[in-house]
């Protein structure tokens, strides 16, 4: 009878199940012949691999032949015979072939076979044909390097006879020296030497908790005829930790909590060969699988029990991190399309790699390798050494060293080496070593590392105006199904820099006149909400007028001309269309749009004599003009398919602002009247009245008219803490840009040091727990939410520009998105200062289960904002100290609060929020401080400009957070009102008008008066 492992390897590839390979698997791995190949190619091996048996004297292929197999004798033994005149009866056996010996690759190259193989005795082999062995070597050349055996390099060896086989020292590769960058890792090996005490005593809690409550998870199990100890299965393990409570809410988020045990070597997978994977595979704790395993006892039970939550949180809290860093162990076409996304959003905040453009990334996401070293002192490469990888420090530091001068510098966190000698082709330039213990990496070899920069150079055309680049493209090729059902690839063009006005005339002549566009391309969308960094609107509407008014060459005919015109005159009207969509508020505001939308009518009315068909665009244009005077419709571009995502960012309309009854203010604009104190070092002041487009400078000149002060005058915030920040001439949103309770102060530059706070500035000394212990949470919640979409709705994204490029820059004002940002530290500072300010425990307890339950709801209402400025109030130091107040604090208040702090996790560039909020539907009021984070990050760690060339593939970075606060404003706020509603107006009025203390030291030392140190 066929053995079930055999059975399985005689069908076809495509045919083999999960199981099928399994079994294979199972089989292969404990033939001595596979001792030395890796588990990721032994595991290919089993997908492409058909089994032989030959008995004695039957010939494999002879000398001349083409190759069409590749073989790996797993049993008996084969004869090599050469012959000079190609002639059988003058063959001479030069050496055997024996179990684990590989050979046949010359299929590769489709050469003739140098030899004739021919099997002395029963024979047992695996055959991979040529076209599956040319994919098996495109994903692991360098580990089958290690197991090949060339019968060129043994043809050459003469008439000596020998034996080969698993362990011949002849094999390719085998004299070579071995150092770190040649070592293939075994992706289920934990990545640090000896366990962390932490991860120690979670294995511990867990192992504990499950023979407690699931022992019939860990039992001894029994897999095709092998018997493997106490051991438990992956996708059961997932089961189970998704029971333990609302922390675990996802598959992927407990497969991530395992994965951080098992690259920490707490648990195992039996034989060593898996990461975790929620399949049916087993696993063990580390005690178990060294034989040492004990049964629990009453007390540990007892303390484990109250550990569990506390546990799964830190687990939690590390599970991205080690489901980031078990996709990059995976081999590269092992790694999913989702695997690939996440991949890619990491490498967006590396900063070696923030000069790269997207295509690059992705090309990277799908090539980079996850290395880690355990010990400090490690040579990760030699000086001289050949250039085999590029790396990227993701966690820990190393020391570059150079023979004679010993240390040159140190590398850390985000920096990158070894990219020189690969580009170059030279030999390292120096010597890296690691600095300190546990340093991760990110590798690319030096194949993928020059197949990019092949690619990269490929596919960019650079389009030239007197010898100047001025448009630089990206070629990106995308597969589209044909009408027969085969694929068929064609190209798109992604503009990657460009002048300005090179750009602009891309955009009109090509991705506005293509009647159908890739839903992927969001040129348009990009260009037009980031114009304002390299083309403000006064530059950019004069060449649109002269790109309506643009004649076609004179040779032309009278048909073609008439074409020409026509096409020109509806592009520039689509593009006017587009950028109403997208800019509403500019084409009443902004006077140069205001003076191009007259002259475009004037030319366009005119032009509907001549061409009839354009009296459609003159109708959208005289709608987009009547804008100012109140609500009206503008069809979108019907001849240009829009993305799905310009689609959605345009739901946005004036309804999602007006349709709120508790509405009390209205957008800031830069001529709106701004009354404020201004007051001088002896506290005196006086009040002015200025437009909030005003700046620092005619601040201090009115001031200065009206204090009857001289000369050489400063404006100047002085904050509650005694810190005073000197306001440039030139600095705009001089009131909103506020600290919670700055002032404005103004003196002459020499006496700066005598301005201090005022008395009222210190907050309030008593808190309001009277008037809030009387209203209701839910309530509470409610109205700020509602508050907090006024304030988020009346943001010009615009505003994010202006804010992290500098107002100046621009003359724009951003003062919706300063009192944006005002309210978060105002709400924290709230939570901390009622706090501080409740002397009775009791009291704080009850504070402190108020605003867990407050957070809460804001989460509920998808008010993030808020509930991230309450939950990071609730850790402040004054507050997070208060260890008796905390003590009293009820568990479920505890485990509420220890979710929020998860979700707060800063791991991972905030890596649990992204994706928390990525599920999340509009509307959603967002952690707005990460995404200014985000902003700033783009700007700092980007050139604008490269030679001249606007740097386009930053726009698409500063676009998309744009595009994030589009999407959350996207669907109006429809709240359901809290059903017992008592003083509403006076929730209102309170939510509104928070009283504070916004010193970080005078809130420590309140905090310190409450419960003073212990000694």
């Amino acid at each position: 009878m066929v053995s079930e492992w055999i059975a399985c390897l005689d069908k076809r590839p495509c045919d083999r199940s999960r199981e099928d390979l399994d079994i294979i698997y199972s089989r292969l791995k404990s033939v001595k012949a596979f001792d030395r190949f890796h588990p990721s190619l032994l595991q290919q091996i089993c997908y492409y691999g058909y089994y032989e048996d030959l008995e004695k004297g039957i010939t494999l292929f002879r000398q001349g032949d083409v190759g069409t197999n590749w073989y790996t004798v797993l049993s008996g033994c084969l004869e090599v015979q050469v012959s000079e005149t190609a002639n059988i009866k003058d063959a001479v056996v030069i050496c055997t072939l024996g179990m684990g010996t590989s050979f046949g690759e010359s299929i590769l190259h489709s050469k003739p076979h140098q030899a004739t193989v021919m099997t002395r005795e029963f024979t047992e082999l695996i055959r991979v044909e040529q076209r599956d062995f040319k994919i098996l070597w495109e994903r692991n050349k360098k580990l089958l390097e290690c197991v090949l055996t060339s019968l060129g390099s043994l043809t050459a060896q003469g008439g000596t006879q020998s034996r080969f086989d698993h362990t011949s020292k002849l094999r390719r590769g085998s004299q070579s020296h071995t150092t770190v960058e040649d070592i293939a890792p075994n992706p289920a090996a934990p990545i640090s030497m000896i366990p962390s005490v932490k991860l120690s005593r979670a294995g511990h809690v867990l192992r504990t908790i499950l023979m407690c409550r699931a022992a019939h998870m860990i039992r001894d199990r029994k897999y095709h005829l092998r018997t493997y100890r106490r051991c438990m299965v992956g996708s059961e393990m997932v089961d189970w930790m998704l029971q333990q409570g609302p922390l675990v809410h996802s598959r992927n988020q407990a497969v991530g909590m395992w994965q951080a045990l098992l690259e920490d070597g707490i648990i195992v997978h039996v034989c060593h060969e898996h990461q975790f994977k929620d399949r049916y595979l087993f696993y063990r704790f580390r005690q178990d699988d060294q034989g040492v395993g004990t049964t629990p006892s009453h007390a540990d039970r007892k303390e484990c029990d109250e550990e569990l939550q506390d546990t799964l949180l830190s687990l939690a809290q590390i599970g991205p991190d080690a489901m980031m860093r078990m996709i990059l162990r995976k081999s590269p076409h092992d790694r999913s399309t989702e695997d690939l996304e996440i991949i890619y959003e990491e490498l967006l905040h590396i900063k070696a790699l923030s000069h790269l453009s997207t295509m690059v990334k992705r090309e990277l996401a799908s090539v980079l390798i996850f290395e880690s070293h355990t010990k400090s002192g490690t040579a990760l490469f030699n000086q001289g050494d050949e250039g085999k990888s590029w790396y990227i420090i993701l966690k820990g530091s190393v020391n570059v060293v150079i023979y004679g001068r010993g240390v040159v510098c140190t590398l850390h966190e985000g920096d990158d080496f070894g990219k020189l000698a690969l580009l170059n082709d030279a030999p390292r330039a120096a010597t890296i070593v690691l600095r300190e213990d546990n340093c991760h990496f990110l590798r690319v070899d030096k194949d993928d590392f020059n197949r990019i920069l092949r690619d990269v150079e490929a596919n960019t055309v650079r389009l030239k105006e007197h010898g100047k680049d001025v448009l630089v493209l990206e070629k990106i090729p995308m597969n589209s199904q044909g009408p027969d059902g085969t694929t068929q690839t064609h190209y798109r063009y992604s503009v990657m820099a460009g002048t300005p006005e090179k750009m602009l005339e891309h955009l009109l002549e090509t991705s506005l006149e293509s009647k159908i566009e890739e839903a992927t391309d969001n040129f348009l969308e990009v260009f037009l909400l980031t114009h304002v960094i390299f083309m403000p609107s006064e530059q950019l509407c004069p060449p649109l007028l002269s790109h309506y008014h643009a004649k076609v060459n004179q040779k032309s005919d009278e048909e073609d001309s008439v074409d020409y015109a026509v096409t020109q005159r509806k592009c520039v009207v689509q593009f006017v269309q587009e950028w109403f969509c997208i800019a509403p508020e500019s084409f009443k505001e902004d006077a140069s749009i205001r003076e191009f939308l007259h002259k475009l009518h004037e030319s366009l009315k005119a032009d509907c004599t001549e061409y009839p068909s354009l009296l459609q665009e003159l109708t959208t244009l005289e709608d987009i003009i009547k804008c100012d005077k109140g609500p009206v419709q503008v069809e979108k571009p019907s001849k240009r398919r829009i993305s799905p995502t310009v689609i959605l960012t345009r739901r946005f309309s004036k309804e999602n602002m007006t349709d709120t009854p508790l509405t009390r203010r209205r957008p800031i604009k830069s001529d709106d009247e701004n009354v404020f104190k201004v007051y001088c070092a002896d506290h005196t002041y006086t009040t002015l009245r200025l437009p909030m487009g005003s700046t620092a400078k005619d601040v201090i000149l009115l001031a200065r008219d009206k204090l009857c002060l001289g000369n050489d005058l400063v404006l100047c915030e002085v904050k509650s803490t005694g810190e005073r920040l000197i306001l440039k001439d030139n600095d705009l949103c001089i009131t909103t840009s506020l600290s919670v309770n700055g002032q404005l102060f103004i003196a002459p530059r020499e006496h700066i040091d005598a301005l201090t706070p005022l008395p009222e500035q210190d907050g309030p000394t008593t808190g309001t727990m009277a008037v809030f212990e009387m209203m209701s949470t839910k309530e509470v919640a409610y109205y700020m939410t509602l508050y907090d979409w006024e304030l988020l709705v009346y943001v010009d994204e615009y505003e994010l520009i202006y804010q992290v490029f500098g107002r100046h820059t621009f003359g724009k004002i951003t003062s919706n998105l300063d009192v944006l940002l005002r309210r978060f530290n105002e709400v924290q500072f709230w939570v901390i200062t009622e706090m501080v300010l409740a002397q009775n425990v009791s009291k704080r307890v009850q504070l402190l289960r108020k605003f867990i339950k407050l957070a809460s709801h804001c989460k509920e209402y998808q008010n993030l904002n808020s509930f991230f400025a309450i939950v990071m109030g609730l850790s402040n130091i004054a507050v997070s100290r208060l260890s008796q107040t905390w003590e009293k604090l009820p568990s479920k208040f505890k485990k509420m609060f220890a979710e929020f702090e998860t979700l707060m996790d800063p791991s991972r560039n905030h890596r649990v929020y992204r994706l928390t909020v990525a599920k999340l539907a509009a509307p959603i009021i967002p952690f707005m401080p990460l995404l200014m984070k985000d902003l700033t990050f783009t700007h700092e760690g980007n050139k604008t400009y490269f030679d001249g060339l606007v740097n386009f593939e930053k726009m698409h970075m500063i676009a998309q957070t744009m595009r994030t606060v589009r999407f959350c404003k996207s669907q109006q706020l429809d709240l359901d009102a809290p059903t017992s509603l008592k003083c509403s107006s006076e929730v209102i009025e309170y939510i509104r008008n928070l009283r504070v203390i916004d010193n970080q030291r005078l809130l420590t030392q309140f905090s310190y008066k409450l419960e003073p140190r212990r000694t």
